[in-house]
């Protein structure tokens, strides 16, 4: 189930990261992502992640019909800094991690890591910027507003 050792899961993902992984027409890549949300709704489980417009994720994922969360427990520090921090409009991440197939959705996993989410997008907006308290404004933002996506959990490993 979507929730066995989920707070273990949580609290790599919090303090260390994980990998938000895209495909669509051939084009795949990944991203270091520490914010999300894992919970019920529709029925089903869900992941929320988000995406700001300007990453090279946004592109793939806006036209994605999936996602994959891969969250690492182990030591993966360089390879979550280097696609935290490296586009990949300049790098393939194929060089920095090994991506496999996933069970059930086009998008791949990130080899080597404990969790995997794959996930089915379900929803996505903008986050409303001007409804966002100022002090979140002034700690996390500077006019660049994330979209999120809402992704059913179709499968958990």
């Amino acid at each position: 189930m979507f929730y066995d050792k989920l707070d273990e899961v949580m609290r790599h993902f919090a303090e260390a990261g994980g990998f938000l992984t895209v495909e669509n027409d051939g084009l795949v890549n990944t991203m270091t992502i520490s914010w999300g949300f894992i919970g019920h709704m529709w029925s089903k489980p869900h992941f929320i992640c988000v995406v700001r417009p300007q990453r090279h994720t946004f592109g793939i994922i806006e036209k994605a019909q999936s996602f994959t969360v891969s969250i690492p427990f182990g030591d993966m520090r360089e390879e979550l800094k280097i696609c935290g921090t490296q586009s990949g409009r300049d790098i393939d991440k194929a060089g920095v991690v090994s991506f496999v197939p996933a069970k059930a959705v086009e998008s791949p996993v990130v080899a080597g890591c404990a969790r995997y989410f794959e996930c089915v997008v379900r929803y996505g907006d903008d986050f409303k910027g001007e409804l966002l308290p100022e002090a979140i404004k002034g700690t996390h933002y500077d006019g660049d507003f994330h979209h999120f996506y809402i992704g059913e959990i179709v499968e958990v490993y």
